[in-house]
């Protein structure tokens, strides 16, 4: 049985668990918490595939015909 890669699929943005250097320059100067980032499961398909925990903040990268390369981020939560 092979293994599906859902990360390879052309639906499924591109999903990366941010380092605390990354998450402290990105939200700096925001005047949120990243902690109140919208949520995505851990037992989210992306989410496990990559190994996430409860706590990781995710960049997730969209490519969009109108809006080129749009970043979004998910806190994941149990």
């Amino acid at each position: 049985k092979s293994e599906f890669d859902i990360q390879k699929h052309m639906l499924v943005p591109k999903h990366e668990i941010m380092t605390e250097e990354e998450i402290a320059n990105e939200f700096s100067d925001v005047d949120y918490d990243f902690k109140d980032l919208p949520k995505i499961k851990v037992n989210d398909p992306v989410a496990k595939s990559i190994g996430a925990e409860p706590g990781n903040v995710l960049r997730i990268t969209r490519q969009s015909q109108t809006a080129g390369v749009f970043v979004t981020y998910r806190i994941v939560e149990l």
